[in-house]
């Protein structure tokens, strides 16, 4: 199921507890449900008031069962919701099967996925808005930090997971028209008066960030300072002849609409399109940004539905050799040394790789570059098209 269904809505405590198509129920709603009818009704003392509790425990067990189905922590079956990115999708298809099976085999429990896969920044915003996410992946951790500012995950959730909760990666891909007409191979070539780069509006795509950070960091990663970084960017820039507003129009511009003579993309998307019968001329330049994707468990939400146990067993099974096998086949590199070293034909070696972090992290990323009035915003009010 790909698509969020939300929990009923009634005043039955079971209708409160039971998320649509999972026959199973929360009890702490339920906990509160019986809590709030007999503290507002607490008329008694004394024996009177053992002899409710009692009754109100037997009232509370009865409850539950008359709920049906097991509990998101126990019994037979246990659902977790998993929300990611569109790219990832093929990945985990082949992953959840297989920790199901482990999990049955261990625990003697089914464990079955609501899946949800779109853009990240969308999926973001509906986690935030109410989509009762138990795990998130996406595709940068500004966005899982955004979850984490509403609330919703606690500080730390990096050091919760192997390699700072980093699950995959991926590096820039320059995808060119066949023959590569115009012999772009690296950053510099874009910055070519003869040649139209298409990318995403880095304000409204988070994945277009990568993009924008990787021209950046071309420069300022290998000698240049910001003056000449910023320089550079605005001559690419003025290269850009349309800013779709995500990746998918950014595809959609560059191959159906035919403008561009190269697309700025990412080299798990290129590889998995082979796959699927679409060979891309690309070039993957050796100066490159490390695109790092994080995964997270989504605090309340498992608190909420007890499924804590399962959602950080699956988080940490994400990083054994069979998972990291499964990401690796559909184009993102492994961060599991000993699979990396199976793919080594698949993925080209990076002469200089930076991370987010050489360029200061998210937060001084978000600020310097992105937010109203930064560097973005001054770079492009001085592009004339």
């Amino acid at each position: 199921m790909d698509h969020w269904q939300p929990i009923a809505d009634g005043k039955n405590p079971c209708d409160q507890n039971r998320r649509l198509g999972s026959g199973g129920f929360r009890q702490g709603t339920l906990v509160r449900w019986w809590k709030e009818l007999f503290t507002d009704n607490w008329k008694y003392r004394g024996i009177k008031k053992s002899v409710s509790l009692f009754l109100v425990g037997l009232s509370l067990s009865a409850a539950i069962a008359a709920c049906g189905g097991p509990t998101g922590g126990g019994g037979d079956t246990v659902e977790l919701t998993l929300v990611s990115y569109a790219v990832t999708r093929a990945a985990y298809e082949q992953i959840i099967p297989q920790f199901a099976q482990q999990w049955k085999e261990e625990h003697n429990q089914e464990v079955t996925f609501t899946q949800s896969y779109g853009g990240s920044g969308s999926q973001t915003r509906a986690v935030i808005d109410g989509l009762e996410a138990d795990i998130v992946a996406l595709a940068l951790a500004l966005d899982t930090q955004q979850i984490e500012k509403a609330g919703l995950i606690q500080p730390g959730w990096e050091e919760e997971a192997p390699n700072n909760a980093i699950v995959h990666k991926s590096v820039a891909a320059l995808v060119t028209r066949p023959g590569n007409p115009k012999a772009i191979n690296t950053w510099q070539d874009l910055a070519k008066d003869d040649v139209s780069v298409i990318t995403a509006n880095p304000k409204t795509s988070g994945g277009a960030r990568w993009n924008f950070l990787g021209l950046w960091g071309a420069v300022t990663q290998t000698g240049g300072n910001d003056t000449t970084a910023n320089e550079f960017t605005r001559t690419v820039f003025q290269n850009v002849p349309v800013l779709p507003r995500d990746a998918r129009e950014s595809s959609d511009v560059f191959f159906k609409q035919g403008q561009g003579d190269v697309l700025i993309n990412y080299e798990n998307e290129v590889i998995l399109a082979k796959q699927n019968g679409q060979d891309l001329p690309y070039v993957i330049p050796e100066v490159n940004i490390s695109i790092d994707n994080p995964i997270a468990v989504v605090d309340t939400n498992v608190d909420k539905h007890g499924t804590r146990e399962v959602a950080e067993a699956f988080l940490q099974y994400l990083f054994t050799p069979t998972a990291q096998r499964e990401f690796a086949k559909v184009g993102f590199r492994p961060v599991d040394p000993s699979v990396a070293a199976e793919f080594t034909n698949q993925f080209p070696p990076i002469r200089t790789l930076f991370t987010i972090a050489d360029l200061g992290g998210w937060d001084a990323v978000q600020t310097k570059f992105f937010a109203d009035g930064a560097i973005f915003d001054k770079i492009l009010s001085g592009v004339s098209r």
